[in-house]
């Protein structure tokens, strides 16, 4: 089993040499340690951990935005350790990008399985947030190809086979994709009807 490079965010610095020796019977490499206060974006980015891990009492909103940041620039695993069992709380750190929410505290034993949970759980929601993407894309380019076959259908009175045909050979003629060829069909058939 591989060392995982975690980023430590601790609220209270009295306990934290506890939490470390736990991370590091867990296998768990700490890179840094910091307070909730601290600019965590930059300390991300410095240091690229494998997961994030936030031990802290109660998040702030502060705190919370401070995940949100991260996980809209530098995504990543992020497990939190609380005492607060409130579930608007809950509900607000998973909103920031909170993958775990473990109420009463770090303990060795159980510490490693909850970040590799974690880890799964933030790689399958990163496939299915790139496939939702990917599904968007083709949509929005069936959407082009659709219009402009339409465009094509009624300028040069050919059916919906014809216009299709056209656009792909040009497509295939000037190597570009069907969507950018019926991009250019839109375009050219805006500034067509604007000119009259």
């Amino acid at each position: 089993m591989n060392p995982l490079n975690v980023l430590l965010v601790d609220d209270r610095v009295e306990r934290r040499s506890a939490v470390l020796d736990q991370l590091e019977s867990a296998n768990c490499r700490v890179v840094a340690a910091v307070g909730p206060d601290d600019d965590l974006l930059r300390v991300v980015r410095e240091h690229a951990p494998d997961v994030v891990i936030i031990d802290i009492d109660s998040p702030s909103r502060d705190t919370l935005e401070s995940l949100r940041c991260v996980q809209s620039s530098l995504p990543h695993p992020m497990v939190m350790f609380s005492q607060d069992d409130q579930g608007q709380t809950i509900r607000s750190a998973v909103e920031a990008g909170v993958c775990a929410y473990i109420v009463d505290g770090i303990s060795a034993k159980r510490v490693r399985p909850i970040i590799e949970a974690a880890m799964a759980r933030f790689e399958r929601y990163r496939d299915l947030e790139s496939e939702l993407q990917r599904t968007r894309g083709q949509l929005a380019d069936r959407k082009l190809v659709e219009r402009a076959k339409g465009i094509l259908m009624a300028q040069k009175g050919i059916d919906e086979e014809e216009a299709y045909q056209l656009m792909r050979k040009a497509a295939m003629d000037r190597n570009r994709k069907l969507s950018d060829i019926a991009d250019g069909i839109i375009a050219a058939a805006e500034l067509f009807s604007a000119k009259l």
